[in-house]
Protein backbone atom coordinates (compact mmCIF):
# COMPACT_ATOMS: atom_id res chain seq x y z
CA UNK A 1 0.00 0.00 0.00
CA UNK A 2 1.47 3.36 -1.03
CA UNK A 3 2.17 6.16 1.43
CA UNK A 4 -0.57 8.81 1.65
CA UNK A 5 0.04 12.19 0.07
CA UNK A 6 0.38 14.61 3.01
CA UNK A 7 -0.89 18.17 2.85
CA UNK A 8 -0.05 20.72 5.51
CA UNK A 9 -2.54 23.25 6.88
CA UNK A 10 -1.05 25.66 4.35
CA UNK A 11 0.63 24.81 1.06
CA UNK A 12 2.20 26.42 -1.99
CA UNK A 13 0.17 25.66 -5.12
CA UNK A 14 0.53 26.41 -8.81
CA UNK A 15 -2.00 26.60 -11.65
CA UNK A 16 0.04 26.01 -14.83
CA UNK A 17 -3.00 26.37 -17.10
CA UNK A 18 -3.83 29.79 -15.61
CA UNK A 19 -0.27 31.06 -15.74
CA UNK A 20 0.06 31.16 -11.94
CA UNK A 21 3.39 29.63 -10.79
CA UNK A 22 2.90 30.19 -7.05
CA UNK A 23 -0.12 30.74 -4.80
CA UNK A 24 -0.11 30.43 -1.02
CA UNK A 25 -3.16 28.32 -0.17
CA UNK A 26 -5.01 27.67 3.08
CA UNK A 27 -6.00 23.98 3.36
CA UNK A 28 -9.31 23.79 5.22
CA UNK A 29 -11.24 20.55 5.61
CA UNK A 30 -14.02 22.51 7.31
CA UNK A 31 -14.80 24.23 4.02
CA UNK A 32 -16.31 22.19 1.21
CA UNK A 33 -15.64 24.63 -1.62
CA UNK A 34 -12.28 25.78 -2.94
CA UNK A 35 -11.91 29.46 -3.75
CA UNK A 36 -9.44 31.52 -5.76
CA UNK A 37 -8.95 35.27 -5.56
CA UNK A 38 -10.32 37.08 -8.62
CA UNK A 39 -11.42 40.59 -9.56
CA UNK A 40 -12.94 42.04 -12.73
CA UNK A 41 -14.61 38.71 -13.47
CA UNK A 42 -16.18 38.72 -16.92
CA UNK A 43 -17.84 35.89 -18.86
CA UNK A 44 -17.27 35.60 -22.61
CA UNK A 45 -17.56 33.12 -25.44
CA UNK A 46 -20.53 31.13 -26.80
CA UNK A 47 -23.59 30.44 -24.67
CA UNK A 48 -23.13 26.67 -24.78
CA UNK A 49 -19.41 26.85 -23.88
CA UNK A 50 -18.91 29.97 -21.76
CA UNK A 51 -15.53 31.00 -20.42
CA UNK A 52 -14.55 33.38 -17.66
CA UNK A 53 -11.81 36.00 -17.78
CA UNK A 54 -10.53 37.48 -14.51
CA UNK A 55 -7.62 39.34 -12.97
CA UNK A 56 -5.54 37.79 -10.20
CA UNK A 57 -3.18 39.58 -7.82
CA UNK A 58 -1.22 36.59 -6.51
CA UNK A 59 1.05 38.45 -4.08
CA UNK A 60 -1.05 39.78 -1.16
CA UNK A 61 1.05 42.87 -0.44
CA UNK A 62 2.07 43.66 -4.03
CA UNK A 63 -1.02 44.64 -6.01
CA UNK A 64 1.14 45.87 -8.87
CA UNK A 65 1.69 42.20 -9.81
CA UNK A 66 -1.34 41.43 -11.97
CA UNK A 67 -2.08 38.25 -13.94
CA UNK A 68 -4.96 38.00 -16.42
CA UNK A 69 -6.43 34.47 -16.39
CA UNK A 70 -9.10 32.70 -18.40
CA UNK A 71 -10.75 29.30 -18.00
CA UNK A 72 -13.90 27.42 -19.05
CA UNK A 73 -16.88 28.03 -16.75
CA UNK A 74 -18.51 24.88 -15.44
CA UNK A 75 -21.17 26.30 -13.12
CA UNK A 76 -22.66 29.23 -11.20
CA UNK A 77 -23.01 28.42 -7.53
CA UNK A 78 -24.24 30.07 -4.35
CA UNK A 79 -21.58 29.89 -1.65
CA UNK A 80 -22.11 30.93 1.97
CA UNK A 81 -19.04 32.26 3.76
CA UNK A 82 -18.20 31.97 7.44
CA UNK A 83 -19.85 35.33 8.20
CA UNK A 84 -23.16 34.11 6.77
CA UNK A 85 -23.09 36.10 3.52
CA UNK A 86 -24.22 34.23 0.41
CA UNK A 87 -22.55 35.02 -2.90
CA UNK A 88 -23.28 33.75 -6.40
CA UNK A 89 -19.93 32.73 -7.87
CA UNK A 90 -18.53 31.49 -11.14
CA UNK A 91 -17.00 28.03 -10.92
CA UNK A 92 -14.09 26.98 -13.12
CA UNK A 93 -12.18 23.72 -13.47
CA UNK A 94 -8.40 24.03 -13.39
CA UNK A 95 -5.44 21.76 -12.73
CA UNK A 96 -3.71 22.52 -9.45
CA UNK A 97 -0.14 21.43 -8.74
CA UNK A 98 1.09 20.95 -5.17
CA UNK A 99 4.53 19.44 -4.81
CA UNK A 100 4.93 16.81 -7.51
CA UNK A 101 1.20 16.08 -7.66
CA UNK A 102 -1.14 17.66 -10.23
CA UNK A 103 -4.88 17.07 -10.50
CA UNK A 104 -8.07 18.86 -11.67
CA UNK A 105 -10.24 20.67 -9.16
CA UNK A 106 -13.32 22.87 -9.24
CA UNK A 107 -12.67 26.29 -7.78
CA UNK A 108 -14.98 29.27 -7.24
CA UNK A 109 -13.90 32.81 -8.07
CA UNK A 110 -14.32 35.54 -5.45
CA UNK A 111 -12.60 38.67 -4.22
CA UNK A 112 -10.27 37.61 -1.39
CA UNK A 113 -8.19 40.78 -1.12
CA UNK A 114 -9.02 41.14 2.58
CA UNK A 115 -8.02 37.53 3.27
CA UNK A 116 -4.57 36.32 4.30
CA UNK A 117 -4.55 33.65 1.58
CA UNK A 118 -5.26 34.13 -2.10
CA UNK A 119 -6.59 30.57 -2.26
CA UNK A 120 -8.65 28.27 -0.10
CA UNK A 121 -8.39 24.52 -0.74
CA UNK A 122 -11.62 22.90 0.44
CA UNK A 123 -12.25 19.24 1.20
CA UNK A 124 -13.96 18.58 -2.16
CA UNK A 125 -10.56 19.11 -3.83
CA UNK A 126 -8.71 16.72 -1.50
CA UNK A 127 -8.46 13.24 -3.03
CA UNK A 128 -9.05 9.97 -1.17
CA UNK A 129 -5.33 9.14 -0.87
CA UNK A 130 -4.50 12.51 0.68
CA UNK A 131 -4.33 13.38 4.37
CA UNK A 132 -4.07 16.78 6.00
CA UNK A 133 -1.61 17.32 8.84
CA UNK A 134 -2.96 20.15 11.03
CA UNK A 135 0.45 20.77 12.59
CA UNK A 136 2.52 20.88 9.37
CA UNK A 137 3.13 23.93 7.22
CA UNK A 138 4.02 23.39 3.56
CA UNK A 139 4.49 19.62 3.73
CA UNK A 140 5.02 19.57 -0.05
CA UNK A 141 7.79 22.13 -0.07
CA UNK A 142 8.23 25.84 -0.59
CA UNK A 143 7.79 27.95 -3.70
CA UNK A 144 7.95 31.72 -3.47
CA UNK A 145 6.68 34.98 -4.90
CA UNK A 146 10.05 35.60 -6.57
CA UNK A 147 8.63 33.46 -9.40
CA UNK A 148 6.70 36.59 -10.41
CA UNK A 149 9.81 38.78 -10.74
CA UNK A 150 9.62 38.83 -14.54
CA UNK A 151 5.84 39.39 -14.65
CA UNK A 152 4.70 42.85 -15.81
CA UNK A 153 3.95 45.42 -13.11
CA UNK A 154 0.95 47.69 -13.12
CA UNK A 155 0.39 50.63 -10.83
CA UNK A 156 -2.77 50.21 -8.72
CA UNK A 157 -5.59 52.33 -10.10
CA UNK A 158 -9.11 53.11 -9.07
CA UNK A 159 -11.34 51.34 -11.54
CA UNK A 160 -14.49 53.18 -12.61
CA UNK A 161 -17.66 51.20 -12.00
CA UNK A 162 -20.51 50.66 -14.43
CA UNK A 163 -23.69 51.18 -12.43
CA UNK A 164 -27.27 50.58 -13.54
CA UNK A 165 -30.04 52.62 -11.92
CA UNK A 166 -33.18 50.54 -12.37
CA UNK A 167 -36.02 53.07 -12.59
CA UNK A 168 -39.04 54.07 -14.65
CA UNK A 169 -38.60 57.70 -13.59
CA UNK A 170 -35.11 58.74 -14.73
CA UNK A 171 -35.81 62.44 -14.31
CA UNK A 172 -36.99 62.44 -10.70
CA UNK A 173 -34.79 63.86 -7.94
CA UNK A 174 -33.58 60.55 -6.49
CA UNK A 175 -32.55 59.06 -9.84
CA UNK A 176 -30.76 62.22 -10.92
CA UNK A 177 -28.92 62.57 -7.61
CA UNK A 178 -27.72 58.98 -7.75
CA UNK A 179 -26.45 59.50 -11.28
CA UNK A 180 -24.72 62.75 -10.32
CA UNK A 181 -23.12 61.19 -7.23
CA UNK A 182 -21.82 58.20 -9.21
CA UNK A 183 -20.39 60.37 -11.98
CA UNK A 184 -18.81 62.74 -9.43
CA UNK A 185 -16.80 59.77 -8.15
CA UNK A 186 -15.68 58.83 -11.66
CA UNK A 187 -18.18 56.04 -12.35
CA UNK A 188 -20.58 55.49 -15.23
CA UNK A 189 -24.28 55.42 -14.29
CA UNK A 190 -26.98 54.39 -16.75
CA UNK A 191 -30.75 54.66 -16.33
CA UNK A 192 -32.54 51.40 -17.15
CA UNK A 193 -36.33 51.29 -17.44
CA UNK A 194 -37.36 48.11 -15.64
CA UNK A 195 -40.42 47.56 -17.83
CA UNK A 196 -38.31 47.53 -21.02
CA UNK A 197 -36.00 44.75 -19.82
CA UNK A 198 -36.30 41.18 -21.06
CA UNK A 199 -34.40 38.17 -19.77
CA UNK A 200 -32.66 35.19 -21.32
CA UNK A 201 -32.57 32.67 -18.52
CA UNK A 202 -29.62 30.33 -18.85
CA UNK A 203 -27.61 28.57 -16.14
CA UNK A 204 -24.15 29.61 -17.34
CA UNK A 205 -24.80 32.61 -19.58
CA UNK A 206 -27.64 34.66 -18.08
CA UNK A 207 -28.37 37.91 -19.88
CA UNK A 208 -30.60 40.98 -19.63
CA UNK A 209 -31.83 42.66 -22.82
CA UNK A 210 -33.04 46.24 -23.16
CA UNK A 211 -35.31 46.94 -26.13
CA UNK A 212 -33.84 43.80 -27.73
CA UNK A 213 -30.20 44.83 -27.15
CA UNK A 214 -28.08 42.74 -24.80
CA UNK A 215 -26.97 44.84 -21.88
CA UNK A 216 -23.30 44.86 -20.83
CA UNK A 217 -22.15 43.51 -17.51
CA UNK A 218 -22.76 45.97 -14.69
CA UNK A 219 -20.69 46.11 -11.53
CA UNK A 220 -23.67 47.21 -9.45
CA UNK A 221 -27.41 47.78 -9.77
CA UNK A 222 -29.38 50.33 -7.76
CA UNK A 223 -33.04 49.26 -7.71
CA UNK A 224 -35.63 52.05 -7.74
CA UNK A 225 -38.57 49.79 -8.53
CA UNK A 226 -42.10 51.20 -8.34
CA UNK A 227 -44.73 49.35 -6.32
CA UNK A 228 -46.80 48.60 -9.43
CA UNK A 229 -43.89 46.69 -10.97
CA UNK A 230 -42.57 44.92 -7.88
CA UNK A 231 -42.87 41.31 -9.09
CA UNK A 232 -41.36 41.92 -12.52
CA UNK A 233 -38.75 44.23 -11.06
CA UNK A 234 -37.63 41.55 -8.63
CA UNK A 235 -37.29 39.06 -11.51
CA UNK A 236 -35.09 41.54 -13.40
CA UNK A 237 -33.00 42.11 -10.28
CA UNK A 238 -32.47 38.39 -9.81
CA UNK A 239 -31.31 38.19 -13.43
CA UNK A 240 -28.82 41.02 -12.94
CA UNK A 241 -27.52 39.21 -9.87
CA UNK A 242 -27.02 36.09 -12.02
CA UNK A 243 -24.73 38.12 -14.29
CA UNK A 244 -22.49 38.90 -11.31
CA UNK A 245 -23.65 42.43 -10.49
CA UNK A 246 -23.75 43.65 -6.88
CA UNK A 247 -27.39 44.41 -6.04
CA UNK A 248 -27.81 47.27 -3.57
CA UNK A 249 -31.06 45.83 -2.17
CA UNK A 250 -31.80 42.20 -3.02
CA UNK A 251 -35.03 41.02 -4.61
CA UNK A 252 -36.16 38.98 -1.54
CA UNK A 253 -35.58 41.97 0.75
CA UNK A 254 -37.55 44.29 -1.54
CA UNK A 255 -40.36 41.75 -1.79
CA UNK A 256 -40.52 41.42 1.99
CA UNK A 257 -40.66 45.18 2.50
CA UNK A 258 -43.40 45.64 -0.11
CA UNK A 259 -45.65 42.99 1.47
CA UNK A 260 -46.84 45.04 4.44
CA UNK A 261 -48.41 42.08 6.24
CA UNK A 262 -45.30 39.94 5.89
CA UNK A 263 -43.08 42.89 6.79
CA UNK A 264 -44.92 43.32 10.09
CA UNK A 265 -44.58 39.61 10.78
CA UNK A 266 -40.82 39.86 10.16
CA UNK A 267 -40.54 42.86 12.48
CA UNK A 268 -42.61 41.14 15.17
CA UNK A 269 -40.43 38.04 14.96
CA UNK A 270 -37.36 40.25 15.50
CA UNK A 271 -38.98 41.77 18.59
CA UNK A 272 -39.20 45.26 17.09
CA UNK A 273 -41.85 47.60 18.44
CA UNK A 274 -44.67 48.58 16.05
CA UNK A 275 -48.35 49.55 16.19
CA UNK A 276 -50.56 46.54 16.95
CA UNK A 277 -51.63 45.14 13.58
CA UNK A 278 -54.51 42.84 12.65
CA UNK A 279 -55.46 41.00 9.46
CA UNK A 280 -58.38 38.75 8.56
CA UNK A 281 -60.00 37.33 5.46
CA UNK A 282 -63.55 36.60 6.56
CA UNK A 283 -66.11 39.45 6.59
CA UNK A 284 -67.44 37.96 9.82
CA UNK A 285 -64.27 39.08 11.59
CA UNK A 286 -64.73 42.84 11.21
CA UNK A 287 -65.53 43.40 14.89
CA UNK A 288 -62.66 41.12 15.91
CA UNK A 289 -60.24 43.14 13.77
CA UNK A 290 -61.31 46.34 15.51
CA UNK A 291 -60.99 44.81 18.97
CA UNK A 292 -57.54 43.31 18.19
CA UNK A 293 -56.05 46.80 17.79
CA UNK A 294 -57.76 48.26 20.85
CA UNK A 295 -60.81 49.76 19.15
CA UNK A 296 -61.27 53.08 17.39
CA UNK A 297 -59.64 55.33 16.40
CA UNK A 298 -57.67 53.03 14.15
CA UNK A 299 -55.93 53.03 10.78
CA UNK A 300 -56.98 50.91 7.80
CA UNK A 301 -54.17 50.46 5.29
CA UNK A 302 -54.07 48.79 1.88
CA UNK A 303 -51.22 46.29 1.62
CA UNK A 304 -50.14 47.86 -1.68
CA UNK A 305 -50.33 51.45 -0.42
CA UNK A 306 -47.46 53.89 -1.04
CA UNK A 307 -46.83 57.56 -0.22
CA UNK A 308 -49.84 57.59 2.10
CA UNK A 309 -52.32 56.51 -0.58
CA UNK A 310 -54.81 53.86 0.54
CA UNK A 311 -54.40 54.78 4.23
CA UNK A 312 -57.57 55.79 6.09
CA UNK A 313 -58.11 56.94 9.68
CA UNK A 314 -61.37 55.68 11.16
CA UNK A 315 -62.18 57.72 14.27
CA UNK A 316 -65.17 55.67 15.45
CA UNK A 317 -66.04 51.99 15.47
CA UNK A 318 -68.91 52.66 13.06
CA UNK A 319 -66.60 54.46 10.63
CA UNK A 320 -64.08 51.62 10.95
CA UNK A 321 -66.71 49.01 10.04
CA UNK A 322 -67.77 51.07 7.02
CA UNK A 323 -64.18 51.47 5.72
CA UNK A 324 -63.39 47.79 6.27
CA UNK A 325 -66.58 46.71 4.50
CA UNK A 326 -65.83 49.09 1.61
CA UNK A 327 -62.30 47.69 1.19
CA UNK A 328 -63.68 44.15 1.29
CA UNK A 329 -66.25 45.08 -1.36
CA UNK A 330 -63.37 46.10 -3.61
CA UNK A 331 -61.66 42.76 -2.86
CA UNK A 332 -58.64 44.71 -1.60
CA UNK A 333 -56.07 43.31 0.80
CA UNK A 334 -55.63 45.49 3.85
CA UNK A 335 -54.47 45.55 7.44
CA UNK A 336 -55.90 47.30 10.48
CA UNK A 337 -53.53 49.10 12.83
CA UNK A 338 -53.57 50.75 16.20
CA UNK A 339 -53.68 54.56 15.97
CA UNK A 340 -50.85 56.10 18.01
CA UNK A 341 -52.54 59.30 19.12
CA UNK A 342 -49.56 60.73 21.02
CA UNK A 343 -47.54 60.86 17.79
CA UNK A 344 -49.73 63.88 16.94
CA UNK A 345 -49.45 63.52 13.17
CA UNK A 346 -45.67 63.32 13.25
CA UNK A 347 -43.29 60.55 12.27
CA UNK A 348 -39.56 60.17 11.77
CA UNK A 349 -37.77 58.88 8.68
CA UNK A 350 -34.38 57.35 9.53
CA UNK A 351 -32.27 56.50 6.50
CA UNK A 352 -30.03 53.46 6.93
CA UNK A 353 -27.09 52.75 4.63
CA UNK A 354 -24.84 49.74 5.21
CA UNK A 355 -25.76 49.25 8.86
CA UNK A 356 -25.54 52.94 9.82
CA UNK A 357 -28.16 55.64 10.23
CA UNK A 358 -26.76 58.33 7.93
CA UNK A 359 -29.60 60.88 7.99
CA UNK A 360 -32.96 61.54 9.61
CA UNK A 361 -35.88 63.94 9.38
CA UNK A 362 -39.15 64.54 11.17
CA UNK A 363 -42.30 64.83 9.07
CA UNK A 364 -45.33 66.71 10.36
CA UNK A 365 -48.78 66.40 8.79
CA UNK A 366 -50.56 69.51 7.60
CA UNK A 367 -53.53 70.77 9.63
CA UNK A 368 -56.50 68.40 9.55
CA UNK A 369 -54.41 65.51 8.15
CA UNK A 370 -52.94 62.54 10.06
CA UNK A 371 -50.63 61.32 7.28
CA UNK A 372 -47.24 63.00 7.44
CA UNK A 373 -45.97 61.86 4.01
CA UNK A 374 -44.32 64.69 2.08
CA UNK A 375 -46.38 63.64 -0.96
CA UNK A 376 -49.50 64.41 1.11
CA UNK A 377 -48.34 67.92 1.97
CA UNK A 378 -46.39 67.04 5.11
CA UNK A 379 -43.62 69.32 6.34
CA UNK A 380 -40.07 68.05 6.86
CA UNK A 381 -37.70 69.33 9.54
CA UNK A 382 -34.43 68.38 11.20
CA UNK A 383 -34.54 65.94 14.10
CA UNK A 384 -32.09 64.42 16.54
CA UNK A 385 -32.67 60.72 17.02
CA UNK A 386 -32.51 59.12 20.44
CA UNK A 387 -30.21 56.18 20.98
CA UNK A 388 -33.24 53.88 21.12
CA UNK A 389 -34.67 55.26 17.86
CA UNK A 390 -31.35 54.80 16.09
CA UNK A 391 -31.04 51.23 17.35
CA UNK A 392 -34.62 50.42 16.34
CA UNK A 393 -34.06 51.71 12.80
CA UNK A 394 -30.90 49.60 12.42
CA UNK A 395 -32.63 46.48 13.74
CA UNK A 396 -35.58 46.99 11.40
CA UNK A 397 -33.37 47.36 8.31
CA UNK A 398 -31.35 44.32 9.32
CA UNK A 399 -34.47 42.22 9.95
CA UNK A 400 -35.72 43.03 6.45
CA UNK A 401 -32.32 42.28 4.91
CA UNK A 402 -31.99 45.77 3.39
CA UNK A 403 -28.63 47.48 2.89
CA UNK A 404 -30.46 50.75 2.20
CA UNK A 405 -33.75 51.51 3.90
CA UNK A 406 -35.98 54.35 4.94
CA UNK A 407 -37.36 53.34 8.34
CA UNK A 408 -40.47 55.26 9.44
CA UNK A 409 -40.87 55.55 13.21
CA UNK A 410 -43.55 56.90 15.55
CA UNK A 411 -42.70 58.34 18.95
CA UNK A 412 -45.09 56.65 21.34
CA UNK A 413 -45.44 56.59 25.13
CA UNK A 414 -43.90 53.10 25.12
CA UNK A 415 -40.95 53.92 22.88
CA UNK A 416 -40.32 54.07 19.12
CA UNK A 417 -42.64 52.04 16.92
CA UNK A 418 -41.84 51.12 13.32
CA UNK A 419 -44.55 52.07 10.86
CA UNK A 420 -42.87 50.90 7.68
CA UNK A 421 -39.51 49.95 6.18
CA UNK A 422 -39.10 51.40 2.68
CA UNK A 423 -36.69 49.68 0.27
CA UNK A 424 -36.61 52.59 -2.21
CA UNK A 425 -36.61 55.69 -0.01
CA UNK A 426 -36.82 59.06 -1.72
CA UNK A 427 -33.77 61.28 -1.32
CA UNK A 428 -35.10 64.78 -1.91
CA UNK A 429 -36.74 65.48 1.43
CA UNK A 430 -34.09 63.89 3.60
CA UNK A 431 -31.13 65.43 1.73
CA UNK A 432 -32.59 68.93 1.81
CA UNK A 433 -33.66 68.63 5.44
CA UNK A 434 -30.56 66.96 6.89
CA UNK A 435 -28.00 68.59 4.59
CA UNK A 436 -26.38 65.17 4.10
CA UNK A 437 -25.09 63.86 0.78
CA UNK A 438 -27.11 60.66 1.01
CA UNK A 439 -26.65 59.80 -2.67
CA UNK A 440 -22.89 60.03 -2.24
CA UNK A 441 -23.04 57.74 0.79
CA UNK A 442 -24.95 55.18 -1.27
CA UNK A 443 -22.22 55.21 -3.90
CA UNK A 444 -19.56 54.92 -1.16
CA UNK A 445 -21.36 51.80 0.08
CA UNK A 446 -21.35 50.30 -3.41
CA UNK A 447 -17.64 51.06 -3.82
CA UNK A 448 -16.88 49.29 -0.54
CA UNK A 449 -18.69 46.15 -1.69
CA UNK A 450 -17.47 46.07 -5.28
CA UNK A 451 -13.94 47.11 -4.22
CA UNK A 452 -12.95 49.48 -6.97
CA UNK A 453 -9.40 50.02 -5.73
CA UNK A 454 -6.82 47.47 -6.75
CA UNK A 455 -4.43 47.96 -3.86
CA UNK A 456 -2.93 46.40 -0.73
CA UNK A 457 -5.44 44.61 1.52
CA UNK A 458 -6.52 46.71 4.46
CA UNK A 459 -6.03 44.58 7.53
CA UNK A 460 -4.54 45.12 10.92
CA UNK A 461 -0.84 44.41 11.19
CA UNK A 462 -0.03 41.40 13.28
CA UNK A 463 3.27 41.12 15.10
CA UNK A 464 5.47 38.04 14.79
CA UNK A 465 5.02 37.49 18.51
CA UNK A 466 1.23 37.47 18.11
CA UNK A 467 1.49 35.13 15.14
CA UNK A 468 3.63 32.73 17.16
CA UNK A 469 1.15 32.83 20.03
CA UNK A 470 -1.72 32.01 17.66
CA UNK A 471 0.27 29.14 16.17
CA UNK A 472 0.96 27.70 19.64
CA UNK A 473 -2.77 27.97 20.41
CA UNK A 474 -3.54 25.79 17.40
CA UNK A 475 -4.52 28.56 15.04
CA UNK A 476 -3.28 26.59 12.03
CA UNK A 477 -6.11 25.33 9.88
CA UNK A 478 -8.87 25.97 12.40
CA UNK A 479 -7.74 29.21 14.06
CA UNK A 480 -8.08 31.21 10.86
CA UNK A 481 -11.36 29.62 9.82
CA UNK A 482 -13.59 32.27 11.30
CA UNK A 483 -11.94 34.99 9.20
CA UNK A 484 -10.59 33.29 6.15
CA UNK A 485 -12.53 30.19 5.23
CA UNK A 486 -15.55 28.03 6.09
CA UNK A 487 -17.17 28.48 2.71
Amino acid sequence: MSEPFVLGWEEWAAFPGLGLPAIKAKVDTGARTSALHAVSIEPFGPVDKPQVRFIMHPVPDRPEVEVTCAAPAVDRREVTSSNGETELRWVIEARVKIGEREWPIEVTLTNRETMQYRMLLGRAAILDDMVVSPTTSCAQGELGYELYKDFPRRKPVKRPLRIAILTREPKNYSSQRLKEAAEAKGHVAEMINTARCTMAINALSPAVFYDGRKLPRYDAVIPRIGASLTDYGMAVLRQFEMTGAYILNSAPAIGASRDKLYAHQVLARAGIGMPTTAFAHSPKDTKNLISHVGGAPLVVKLLESTQGKGVVLAETAKAAESVIDAFRGLEANFIVQEFVKEAAGEDIRALVVGGKVVAAMKRKAQAGEFRSNLHRGGEAMRVKLTKEERATALRAAKAMGLAVAGVDLLRSDTGPKVLEVNSSPGLEGIEKTSGKDVAGLLIDHIEAHVRTMTGPPRRRARSRKAQAARAEAGAGPAGEAGRDAAE
